[in-house]
């Protein structure tokens, strides 16, 4: 579907998912349809929802969403932590669907980046070994990527528990698949996390492992999501969570172009002579209106919550749409909320 489709349908579901109902809690949809308000100069806030917050479908927990893609159909795909990938209306937000995901052993993943791919399958990148998967839309197995060594849960590598794979993204063009860890791996600087490509010569062909690039957050943060643009580039989300404070997000532009390939690089410390990947911050979303949110634990701004997901929904190559969701974490004191941006690239 066109991206100027997506982005009408999506802003759309935004508006009216205030009037949604689902099985749960009448815990009443919040949504907030305010004008434009900037959180930058480089980005703006529409609205926000609240409408999913604790409710089920199907018998099934709608929430720990940590990732968004846009379907083939303009459908909003959703994977949660919890093994379950939905698939939700782009004009309200209601889930449609869900199937459950597993290993190949049938057990749980800890899903935290999602792909649609041109053939509609999902690619599925899971922090428990690492992982990448491949899908068919009803939870089959189609494939599985390989991943370099460093970058597996010690001691088969040197990453760390719930510290790997938790942005994936296809660039422009559909031949190269990114993953981002959420943090560095030991030998590395603290701070300092890898971007793994695998590349293929056609969208029918199998994804070899490709370039890897260092990137560096900000002090106390984490990546939770990274998403291609249509220029090539790299949306990513930084964020951390202190007990008492609440939720730092920040939304920064990356270019991973320039950048060297770190693959062959034992120990990344920002002084070795690598290019690391380049990054503009676009916004900290601390400054963004509240529009009328409310916060169930202390947050700098009500707004606020632990934000995972996003995916481009539609706009230019400089002016995009951006669908972002939070993680509840299927805890009473966060909450599932969507939220509707608007980005102007520099």
């Amino acid at each position: 579907m066109r991206l100027r489709t997506v982005l009408a349908t999506v802003t759309a579901g935004l508006a009216a998912a205030a009037t949604l109902t689902a099985a749960g809690p009448a815990t009443a949809a919040r949504a907030l349809a305010a004008p434009a308000d900037a959180c930058s100069p480089a980005v703006s806030i529409d609205s926000f929802s609240d409408a999913l917050d604790k409710t089920t479908y199907e018998g099934t927990f709608v929430g720990n969403f940590s990732a968004l893609a846009v379907d083939r159909e303009g459908r909003i795909a959703a994977v949660s932590d919890r093994s379950a990938l939905f698939t939700l209306d782009a004009k309200t937000l209601r889930p449609t669907g869900v199937v459950p995901l597993a290993d190949e052993n049938g057990a749980a993943l800890d899903s935290e980046g999602l792909v649609v791919d041109r053939d509609g399958t999902r690619l599925v990148s899971s922090e428990t070994e690492p992982s990448v998967r491949r899908y068919s839309r009803d939870g089959k197995i189609l494939d599985r990527l390989p991943v370099p060594d460093a970058l597996k849960v010690a001691p088969a590598g040197r990453a760390t528990t719930n510290q790997t794979f938790e942005g994936l993204t296809l660039l422009p063009g559909g031949h190269t698949l990114l993953a981002a860890m959420e943090n560095s791996i030991s030998g590395d600087t603290t701070g300092i996390v890898r971007f793994q490509t695998w590349d293929r010569k056609t969208s029918h062909r199998s994804f070899r492992l490709g370039d890897q690039y260092g990137y560096r957050t900000d002090t106390g943060l984490g990546v939770s999501e990274a998403t291609a643009t249509p220029d090539g580039r790299l949306l990513v989300l930084e964020r951390g969570f202190t007990a008492g404070v609440g939720n730092t997000v920040r939304l920064y532009l990356a270019d991973p172009r320039r950048a060297t390939d770190t693959g062959d690089v034992a120990a990344l410390t920002g002084q070795d002579g690598v290019r690391l990947v380049k990054k503009t911050l676009l916004a900290d979303l601390v400054n963004c209106p509240s529009l009328g949110a409310t916060a169930k634990q202390p947050q700098p701004n009500p707004l606020l919550d632990n934000i995972e997901g996003l995916t481009v929904t539609g706009g230019t190559k400089s002016r995009l749409s951006l669908l972002l969701v939070s993680d509840d974490n299927q805890n009473a004191a966060q909450i599932t909320r969507f939220y509707s941006l608007r980005v102007r690239l520099p």
